[in-house]
């Protein structure tokens, strides 16, 4: 029996299990960006908890990113040939066991395994819902108003997973870890009744193992790579040879998925301007953010003394802006089109991160912090959906998978790239046994950094507002030659 959400939304007013549906797929991007920030706050109860040292307790994060990161091409494309509804549902039934032993384990290890297989299930979870969304919501208002409460509810729980685990552990670290279990149940059940069925690609030319082999391996080697050099030192060896062998792994991958009939990745699509600025732009968004936030939480933590929930509450501004803009932005979008929403969201990102530059070991939230959390906010609010229409609009639905995880890939790793950046510029400036202020000092080079970023995302956005403005004075002038020659030529003289 096929469901009535087989075929796109129409337009008008949503029904009830439309907006069920739209719920259920927030629920789980909501679960996902929960879980990258919720585990932060409550690493050192879990180190004392479980006896773990630093080397292996950073693990604890970097596990999750490894699996997230490192398969959401594959996980993408999967969603295309096996099923958008089949793929969420077992992947979301992963997620909430693998959540269920987080939370029961005693070792180290364990809990490590446990974080891959999140990362692992929410890398088929988050490329599946977002499909589903823009093949039931028809393209135009309709999907632009769903994406903007999708992309909402994901910057939502990376806001509130601060505040949730900051309350959490003051009972018990377990508790974070077993939070997710519950929500993601519900969800599941819920979408049993309520998620469109869709077909597997009937004529999709074979299964790309090769690709989904190269794919995946050089994935999770770059994540890796990235995540271990910090701590192993970038100029190192070990680091230089494994960047060696992502470039390897990843020229094959090029090669084989140019000779491939099905590819994992069709890159005819990466030729359009648009789509690779959307790319682009995503890594920077997100590795600009995680960056700042790495650094104001030590900021915070470190030299103001700040509590975890304190911290966490400092950062809410930002998160309640994108919440409640999450039904504007959609009729936003509408009226001024992705790229100037997105160059706006990069400019106020920018200035919220300069102006941090200014801050001092004795500031006043509301002057000196506020206004930064307000502006990133209100770029997030932006950025992040806008981004993501950019990315799905004019792609065909049997693709749709596979450039949802491209684009969820770019958020991964360049989140993970970047920040391993912010954190060396940090080291290589910390001076050995320093004041507070020197400590403040060594992280504004980060900061400086983290603008960049943001003003790359600015520039990349920008070039594409300059080919929109060519492009049409082009076109403007065809016509009107086109209307010259058609005039009788007495009026032409």
């Amino acid at each position: 029996m096929t469901s009535p959400l087989t075929t796109p939304a129409p337009e008008g007013r949503w029904t009830p299990r439309l907006w069920g549906t739209l719920l259920v797929l927030c629920a789980a991007m909501f679960l996902d960006a929960l879980d990258v920030s919720m585990v932060g706050v409550a690493l050192p109860s879990i180190g004392s908890d479980l006896h773990l040292t630093t080397s292996t307790l950073q693990w604890v994060v970097s596990g999750y990113i490894l699996g997230y990161g490192g398969l959401l091409l594959l996980g993408g494309r999967t969603a295309d040939l096996l099923g958008r509804r089949q793929v969420f549902l077992v992947a979301l039934g992963v997620f909430a066991l693998a959540s269920l032993l987080g939370g029961l384990v005693d070792s180290g290890p364990l809990l490590i395994a446990s974080r891959f297989i999140k990362g692992l299930s929410a890398a088929f979870t988050a490329p599946a819902g977002l499909s589903i969304i823009t093949t039931t919501f028809a393209e135009g208002p309709l999907r632009n108003r769903a994406l903007s409460i999708y992309t909402t509810c994901a910057a939502t729980g990376f806001s509130m997973g601060l505040v949730l685990s900051g309350l959490l552990t003051e009972a018990s670290w377990r508790l974070t870890m077993l939070l997710p279990a519950p929500i993601a149940l519900i969800a599941l059940l819920a979408g049993l009744k309520l998620l469109p069925r869709s077909e597997r690609e009937k004529d999709h030319n074979g299964y790309d193992i090769p690709g989904a082999v190269l794919g995946t391996t050089s994935m999770l080697l770059l994540v890796f790579t990235v995540v271990q050099a910090p701590h192993v030192g970038w100029a190192s060896a070990r680091t230089l040879l494994s960047f060696l062998a992502v470039a390897v792994l990843l020229t094959v991958f090029v090669l084989v998925e140019r000779r491939s009939a099905g590819p994992l990745i069709r890159l005819g699509v990466l030729r359009s301007g648009g789509q690779i600025r959307a790319q682009l732009g995503a890594m920077a968004f997100f590795g600009s953010y995680v960056g700042f936030q790495f650094l104001v939480t030590l900021y915070m933590q470190s030299l103001l003394g700040w509590s975890a929930l304190h911290t966490a509450l400092a950062f809410l501004p930002a998160g309640a802006l994108v919440a409640v803009s999450s039904t504007k932005v959609g009729a936003i979008v509408d009226r001024f089109g992705t790229p100037r929403l997105i160059a706006v969201g990069f400019a106020l990102m920018a200035l919220g991160y300069a102006l941090f530059l200014g801050v001092d070991l004795d500031p006043v939230y509301a002057a000196a912090i506020l206004p930064s959390m307000l502006l990133i906010g209100a770029a997030c609010a932006l950025v992040f959906p806008s981004l993501n229409i950019q990315a799905t609009n004019g792609v065909e639905d049997h693709e749709q998978g596979m450039v949802s995880g491209l684009l969820n890939t770019s958020v991964q790793v360049g989140g993970a790239i970047f920040l391993a950046v912010v954190t060396a510029v940090v080291t290589a400036n910390a001076p050995a046994h320093a004041s507070p202020q020197a400590v403040l000092d060594s992280y504004r080079p980060g900061l400086i950094v983290v603008t960049g970023i943001a003003l790359a995302g600015l520039l990349i956005t920008l070039t594409g507002l300059r080919t929109r403005r060519t492009q049409r004075s082009i076109v403007v002038a065809k016509s009107l030659q086109e209307e010259v020659d058609a005039a009788p030529a007495a009026v032409r003289d």
